[in-house]
């Protein structure tokens, strides 16, 4: 599934970058990575969602473009 669709609070692993090559190094520079895990935060017109511990804010399209798997709800409520 996209990221965008992703629903907000929810963890998953990014297992594909759609994006042009350039874009694609980019993105991995800044930790979205393959097998990366991503916490979507909130997101309508832009996806604010937290990799590698940092938070970032990335355009709904580009979000589009990044698809990942869900992770188990059990990792949730734990702290």
């Amino acid at each position: 599934m996209p990221l965008c669709v992703l629903a907000p609070g929810m963890q998953a692993e990014i297992f594909k970058l759609g994006c042009k090559d350039a874009i694609n190094h980019r993105l991995r520079e800044l930790g979205f990575c393959e097998a990366a895990t991503v916490k979507k935060i909130s997101g309508k017109t832009s996806v604010m969602c937290e990799v590698c511990g940092t938070k970032l804010a990335l355009s709904h399209e580009l979000a589009q473009l990044i698809q990942v798997q869900p992770l188990a709800a059990a990792a949730g409520g734990g702290r």
